[in-house]
C-alpha cells in the first residue's frame, strides 16, 4: 500500500538548478489558483510552488473513525457522515449579523449545525440535500438535540469511500478561503512538482540518521497514510517530519561550516604579547581583579589573536558581567602590536559612556583615543577622521558614523561591535572593511580580527544557528559584591503601594525608571503609554520630583539631552519606552518599573532590569501586569522573580517566544525555518551539525561527486544570506 501510494514521489534526477527553477513557479500559474487567489495567498508568504509545498499542516485531525449520529458524545471532537436535510439563513437584528443553521441526518438520528459567522464560501458550498462529512466538537443544543458550532465539512458526493475515513491535514489559510481549496492546491503541487524537490542528501547520512528523501517525506506529511501514528504527526515527530527538519538544519550547518573553513584560509594578523606590554600595564591599573570567567574569555581571545587567521568571536554575558574591560584588554593587545582598534556602539550615549570610562586609562597608557559620532560638528568630525586616517589615533569609539563617514582605518587590527544584535550583517561587514579604504577589503589583504559583544545571552541552539561560523565565549560569572536586583510582580490593585515604594527611593536621593510599551495611546491596544503617563505622573504621583521622557520617536539629540540630565541627576524619574534597554550606567538609579510587563519578552525584561543595580545600593524591579486572568503569562513573569541568570532566562524565552522575539529585532541572516523549531528539535540540530562538519572534514570544498549537488543546493538556499558567493 505504502509503496503504491508514494510511487510518484521518487528522488529526482533533475539537476538542482533546474529543480529550483521549477519550484519557483509563481502560484498564479497553478491550476485553479489564478491572480486573485494568488494575491490572497501572498498574505501568508506563499508566492511560489515551493512555498506551497513547504506550507505544512500545523495539526492533523483523526477522521479514521466515523461514527453514527446517535453515538455523538458531548465535549468530544468527532466525525459524522450524513445528508443535509435542512438549511436556513437568519438575520439577527440585535447583532446585525446573519447566522446559518442546518440539520445533518443519518439513519440513526439528527445533529444540529450552526455557523454564527457566515463566510461567503460557506454559504456557497452548502446545498440542502447534499451528503457531507462533518467534523467538530459536539455540544449540547436545544432540548435533547446535540449540535456542532462552526464545524468543518466537505462534500461526499464523489462517493469515494476510501477518502472518507482518513487523517486530515489542517493548514493555516487566509480568511474567506476554504481548507478544501488549500488541500486541493497542495495535492496538485504534489502531483506536478514534488519530484523536483532536491533530494541529494548522501545515502550514508540518510541511513545513519534514519531519514527518507525529501520528496517522499513531503508527500507523507501532506498525505498521511491511514495507518500513520496521529500522535507523532501532531508532535512533528514522524519520520517524514524529522526528514524535512534534518534537511533544513543540515544545509544551514553545511553553509556555516563552509564559511568557518573559508575564514581559516584568509590571511589575518598574528598579535604577540610580552611582560612589558600595554595589557600588563593595564592589569596593574585595574582597581579590581578579573573574575575567573573574564580571565578564561580573555585567554580564548588572545589565542585567537595570536593565530595567523582572522578572529571571529562572540562574547556574551549578562549586564555587569565585565565584558567591557575584556574587550578593552583585547584592544590593547592589537594597539601594542602597532595596529588600530575600532569600537562600534549602537547609540551615541553608549559610545560616549565607553569613551569616558576608557579615556582615563588610555591617557595613563599614552594610547591616542578618539570619539566619532554623528553629532560632532563638521570641523570636529573632519579632524577626527583625518587623525584616524593618518594613523595618529590608535583607539577609536563611535556609532554608525564610523561606517557612514567614509572612514579609512589603515592599520585596523581589531573591530569590536558592542550590543551586536543591534547591527545587521551588512553593518558588521562594513566595519570589517574599514581597513580597505573606500571599498571592501580584498581577501588577499590581512583581515582584522572581529569581536562581537552581546548582553543578551543566547541559548546554545540559537547560537549554533546565528553564529555557527564563529567561536562563542561566555562571561558567565558576575563580579563579587554585585547585589541581585529584587524583582516583584504587582497587579493594578496594588498600584498605590508600588508608587509609595518608588517615592521612598526618590526621597533617599535615588532615581527611578518607569517603562511603558507604547509611545502614545493606541485605539487598537488598551495600554498605558509613555507620553500621556509622563504628563499625568508629573502632575500627581510624582509632582514633587523632576520627570523626564524619552522614546524612540524623539530625535537623537533631544533624547540624548534628557538622558544626560538623568545621568547628572537633574531628572529623578525617567519615563521611557524600551529605547533605554541598551542604555548608560546610572549607579544612582535603584528602581525599575515596567508597566504591562506581560507585553515584554523575558530577555527584554532582564535587559531592562539590568539598568538598575549598577551601584552600591540595593535595587528593585517592579513588574506591573494587567492580565491577571492569564495563568501562562503569570507563570512566565514569575520566572523573573526567581531567576537572575540571563542564560537560563534566555532558554525560557526561546521556548516561549521563539528566536525572533528573543532577540527583540529581526536578525539579518537569522534562519527563517519552514518547519524546524530550535527548542523542540535541538537534538536534531546537534545531529545535523555533526553530520555537516564531518562531511566538510572529508570534502572541505565540496568538490566530490556526491558533494557537487549539495553545493548547488547550498548556493540556491543560503548563498545570499550566508554570503557564500566567493566560497569554494
Amino acid at each position: 500500500m505504502k509503496d503504491e501510494l508514494f510511487s510518484n514521489y521518487q528522488p529526482t534526477a533533475v539537476p538542482p538548478k533546474d529543480c529550483f527553477r521549477a519550484l519557483r513557479t509563481p502560484l498564479r500559474f497553478l491550476k485553479g489558483v489564478g491572480p486573485k487567489r494568488a494575491a490572497q495567498l501572498e498574505g501568508l508568504g506563499l508566492n511560489t510552488v515551493e512555498d506551497l509545498l513547504y506550507h505544512l499542516p500545523f495539526r492533523y485531525e483523526d477522521r479514521r473513525h466515523i461514527k453514527k449520529i446517535r453515538q455523538a458524545t458531548v465535549g468530544k471532537e468527532e466525525s459524522f457522515i450524513g445528508r443535509l436535510v435542512a438549511l436556513e439563513k437568519k438575520f439577527i437584528p440585535r447583532t446585525r449579523r446573519s447566522i446559518l443553521t442546518g440539520t445533518l441526518a443519518d439513519e440513526t438520528g439528527t445533529l444540529g449545525l450552526v455557523w454564527y459567522r457566515v463566510r461567503p464560501y460557506i454559504a456557497k458550498s452548502l446545498v440542502k440535500g447534499q451528503e457531507l462529512l462533518i467534523h467538530g466538537k459536539v455540544e449540547r443544543g436545544m432540548g435533547a438535540q446535540k449540535r456542532m458550532v462552526h464545524p468543518e465539512f466537505e462534500s461526499m458526493e464523489s462517493g469515494n469511500e476510501e477518502e472518507r475515513e482518513r487523517i486530515l491535514p489542517i493548514y493555516l489559510k487566509p480568511g474567506g478561503m476554504s481548507l478544501s481549496s488549500i488541500r486541493r492546491w497542495v495535492a496538485q503541487a504534489l502531483d506536478e512538482y514534488c519530484g523536483f524537490l532536491p533530494s541529494f542528501l548522501p545515502d550514508v547520512i540518510a541511513r545513519r540518521e534514519g531519514t527518507t528523501d525529501l520528496a517522499r517525506a513531503m508527500a507523507e506529511v501532506h498525505r498521511p497514510e491511514k495507518i500513520a501514528d496521529i500522535v507523532s504527526l501532531n508532535e512533528f515527530a514522524s519520520r517524514a517530519h524529522r526528514s524535512i527538519i534534518f534537511d533544513e538544519f543540515f544545509y544551514l550547518q553545511l553553509g556555516l561550516g563552509l564559511r568557518r573553513k573559508y575564514r581559516t584560509t584568509l590571511k589575518g594578523i598574528s598579535f604577540t604579547g610580552d611582560e612589558r606590554s600595554l595589557t600588563q600595564k593595564m592589569s596593574a591599573l585595574l582597581p579590581f581583579s578579573l573574575t575567573g570567567a573574564q580571565e578564561r574569555v580573555l585567554s580564548e581571545i588572545h589565542q585567537d589573536m595570536e593565530s595567523p587567521r582572522p578572529m571571529q568571536r562572540l562574547v556574551q554575558g549578562d549586564v555587569g558581567s565585565g565584558k567591557t574591560i575584556v574587550a578593552w584588554l583585547a584592544a590593547l593587545r592589537a594597539i601594542e602590536n602597532g595596529f588600530q582598534a575600532v569600537w562600534m556602539a549602537p547609540t551615541e550615549l553608549l559610545a560616549e559612556q565607553h569613551y569616558r570610562n576608557l579615556k582615563g586609562f588610555a591617557e595613563k597608557l599614552a594610547v591616542p583615543i578618539a570619539l566619532l559620532t554623528g553629532s560632532l560638528s563638521s570641523g570636529e568630525k573632519r579632524d577626527t577622521v583625518q587623525g584616524i586616517e593618518r594613523g595618529e589615533t590608535a583607539f577609536m569609539i563611535g556609532t554608525h558614523a564610523l561606517i557612514q563617514e567614509g572612514v579609512h582605518v589603515p592599520r585596523m587590527g581589531l573591530g569590536i561591535i558592542d550590543e551586536q544584535h543591534r547591527f545587521g550583517v551588512i553593518q558588521r561587514m562594513a566595519l570589517q572593511h574599514l581597513s580597505g579604504g573606500r571599498g571592501a577589503s580584498a581577501p588577499s589583504l590581512p583581515q582584522p580580527d572581529i569581536l562581537l559583544m552581546s548582553a543578551t545571552p543566547i541559548p546554545r541552539s540559537l547560537a549554533m544557528v546565528l553564529y555557527g561560523d564563529m567561536e562563542v565565549s561566555s562571561v558567565d560569572e558576575m563580579p563579587p559584591g554585585r547585589i541581585p536586583v529584587l524583582t516583584r510582580l504587582f497587579n493594578e490593585g496594588a498600584r498605590q503601594e508600588l508608587y509609595e515604594l518608588v517615592r521612598e527611593e526618590l526621597r533617599k536621593g535615588h532615581q527611578a525608571y518607569i517603562v511603558y510599551p507604547l509611545v502614545e495611546a493606541s485605539e487598537k491596544l488598551q495600554l498605558r503609554d509613555a507620553t500621556r503617563m509622563a504628563r499625568e505622573l508629573s502632575e500627581s504621583v510624582f509632582r514633587e520630583f523632576r520627570l523626564g521622557l524619552v522614546h524612540g520617536r524623539m530625535n537623537s539629540e533631544e533624547r540624548d539631552q534628557t538622558m544626560r540630565r538623568f545621568k547628572d541627576g537633574d531628572v529623578q524619574v525617567l519615563v521611557a519606552t524600551t529605547v533605554i534597554e541598551v542604555g548608560i550606567d546610572i549607579p544612582n538609579a535603584t528602581v525599575m518599573v515596567v508597566e504591562h510587563a506581560e507585553r515584554f519578552g523575558l530577555s527584554q525584561l532582564h535587559q531592562l532590569r539590568g539598568r538598575v543595580g549598577r551601584g552600591k545600593d540595593p535595587s528593585r524591579c517592579f513588574l506591573v501586569t494587567y492580565d491577571g486572568n492569564n495563568p501562562d503569562g503569570l507563570r512566565r513573569l514569575k520566572v523573573m522573580e526567581k531567576e537572575h541568570d540571563g542564560f537560563k532566562i534566555a532558554e525560557a524565552d526561546l521556548a516561549l517566544r521563539g528566536p525572533g522575539e528573543l532577540l527583540g529585532t529581526r536578525q539579518s541572516g537569522l534562519a527563517d525555518f519552514r518547519l524546524a523549531n530550535l527548542v523542540r528539535d535541538s537534538r536534531l540540530l546537534l545531529e545535523a551539525r555533526k553530520e555537516a562538519l564531518a562531511w566538510l572534514a572529508q570534502d572541505p570544498r565540496l568538490t566530490g561527486k556526491e558533494s557537487r549537488p549539495l553545493k548547488e543546493i547550498l548556493k540556491q538556499r543560503w548563498g545570499g544570506r550566508l554570503e557564500l558567493g566567493g566560497i569554494g
